[in-house]
C-alpha cells in the first residue's frame, strides 16, 4: 500500500488543534453538524498475512478476528445513519481487503445500503493483493457491486518485490491484471513504488513501460517514505543505505510523468495518472477537496464541516468499543478558517487542476494574488507554476516540489 496518504501528510501542517475525545454515541453524534452533501465512505480491513516491509499503516497479521470484525463494522455503519445519508464513492482499503470473503463483503454492502441511500452511478473501489486473488473471486465481486478495482503491484521485478517483502511475484501480478479484465472490470488501477534501493532510472522505466502494456485506466506511482517504526527503515539504517537524493528524486518523478504522458495518461495529481477524465479517482479527490467523508474501521479518518475525526488504532480496541455501545473514537479536531485554508492550498497545490480563486476568497476571504503577490509572481517567474483561466495551477516542475509550494 502507499507509504503516506495524504491525511497523514495533512497531519504535518496542523499547527494547533482543539481536542477533545469522546465516546459516547449520543455525546458524539451531537457534536456534528447535519449536512446532506453526498460524501466518500471508507471502510479499513485491517488484516494480513504478512507485514511489507515499508508499510506503516494500521494492521495486524491475522485473520481470526476478520468474522467478530465484520459483525463490529456493522454496527458502526449503524451508528452513522443519522450523520451522513448519502454516498456516492466506496473505496475499501486496507490491511488487505481482499483476504473477505465475497459473502463478507455482501454483507457488508447489504448493511450500509440499509442506513444510506448509494448513488447509482456510485464509485465503488478495492483493493486487491495480486497473490490472493482468482478469476472467480473477481467475478464475485463484480455482482457485489464493486466497479473499481485497485491491485497492489507495487513492481514488475521479483527482486523488488522480495527487497519490499510483497507476498506476490511479477507472475502473479500479471495474472491478476489479466483475471480482473477478464472479469470485467474496466476501471482498473495499479500501485507502483519508485525509489527503492536498487532501483535504478532505467529499470523504473521498464517498470512504467510493462504496466502501460496493459493499460490500466489509473497508474499510481508512490515514491519510497520510510517510517522509522517499519522493518525496511531499520534495514536501510543498518545497511547503511540512502533514500535517493533531491536530484534523483527530481529524475525519477520526471521520468514517471514522460513516460506516463506519453502513453495518453492525464497527470492530475503528484502520484496519480488517469487515462481519461473519468478515471480520475473520485474517492481520493474528496479528501483533496474538503468534501465530506466517513472512515470505518481502527485509524480511520473523517471529515464533516469544520470537524475531523479518526477511530483507535488497534483492533482488540476497536472491537471493545464497539461492543460496550461506543464510538470507537480516539480523538477530534475542529479546524479553523485558517488551518482549512492552509489545507486548501496544500492540497489543491498538489493538483493539476490547482485552485479555483474565486472560490478560494469567497470561502476563506483571502486574495491570493493580493496577499501573497510577491511569492507568486517568484512563482510564476521560475515556472513552478501558471494563472489559466481563474485557477492558480502547478506546472509539472511545481508538482515536483508540490509539498514546499503550500508554503507560499
Amino acid at each position: 500500500m502507499p507509504a503516506k496518504s495524504g491525511i497523514q501528510k495533512l497531519k504535518i501542517i496542523l499547527d494547533s488543534v482543539s481536542r477533545f475525545a469522546c465516546t459516547e454515541l449520543q455525546i458524539f453524534i451531537k457534536n456534528i453538524p447535519m449536512k446532506e452533501e453526498q460524501a466518500g465512505l471508507y471502510i479499513h480491513i485491517p488484516f494480513c498475512l504478512s507485514k511489507c516491509g515499508y508499510c506503516s499503516f494500521y494492521s495486524i497479521k491475522s485473520v481470526d478476528l476478520i468474522p467478530e470484525y465484520i459483525a463490529a463494522l456493522k454496527k458502526e455503519i449503524k451508528h452513522y445513519r443519522n450523520v451522513f445519508s448519502s454516498f456516492d464513492t466506496i473505496y475499501i482499503g486496507g490491511g488487505t481487503p481482499s483476504l473477505l470473503s465475497t459473502g463478507q463483503i455482501d454483507d457488508l454492502f447489504s448493511t450500509i445500503n440499509k442506513y444510506f441511500d448509494i448513488d447509482r452511478k456510485a464509485e465503488i473501489t478495492i483493493e486487491v493483493n495480486p497473490g490472493d486473488v482468482s478469476l472467480e473471486y473477481l467475478q464475485a465481486l463484480r455482482k457485489s457491486g464493486i466497479n473499481r478495482l485497485n491491485i497492489g503491484i507495487q513492481s514488475f521485478d521479483d527482486k523488488i518485490l522480495r527487497f519490499l517483502e510483497r507476498r506476490h511475484s511479477s507472475k502473479e501480478a500479471i495474472a491478476a491484471i489479466k483475471a480482473a479484465k477478464a472479469a470485467g472490470f474496466d476501471n482498473l488501477g495499479v500501485d507502483l513504488i519508485y525509489g527503492v534501493h536498487g532501483l535504478g532510472i532505467k529499470s523504473w522505466k521498464n517498470t512504467l513501460q510493462k504496466a502501460v502494456s496493459f493499460a490500466p485506466e489509473h497508474i499510481s506511482c508512490y515514491q519510497l517514505s520510510l517510517d522509522d517504526r517499519t522493518p525496511l527503515y531499520k534495514k536501510y539504517s543498518s545497511e547503511g543505505w540512502k533514500l535517493p537524493d533531491e536530484n534523483t528524486e527530481l529524475k525519477l518523478f520526471f521520468t514517471t510523468a514522460d513516460v506516463l504522458e506519453n502513453a495518453g495518461y492525464l497527470h492530475y495529481e503528484v502520484s496519480n495518472f488517469a487515462r481519461l477524465d473519468k478515471f480520475k479517482s473520485r474517492h481520493n479527490q474528496k479528501y483533496w477537496q474538503h468534501v465530506p467523508y466517513l472512515g470505518l474501521g481502527p485509524a480511520a479518518h473523517s471529515f464533516l464541516g469544520n470537524k475531523r475525526w479518526w477511530n483507535k488504532a488497534t483492533v482488540k480496541t476497536y472491537l471493545n468499543e464497539i461492543a460496550a455501545g461506543k464510538m470507537p473514537v480516539e480523538d477530534m479536531e475542529n479546524l479553523s478558517t485558517d488551518q482549512l485554508q492552509l489545507e486548501a492550498l496544500f492540497l489543491g497545490l498538489r493538483t493539476k487542476a490547482g485552485i479555483n480563486l474565486k472560490r478560494y476568497k469567497t470561502r476563506y476571504g483571502i486574495d491570493l494574488l493580493v496577499d501573497k503577490k510577491t511569492i507568486i509572481d517568484a512563482l510564476i517567474k521560475n515556472k513552478l507554476v501558471e494563472l489559466k483561466n481563474g485557477f492558480l495551477r502547478p506546472t509539472r516542475a511545481g508538482m515536483a516540489v508540490a509539498d514546499s509550494l503550500a508554503l507560499i
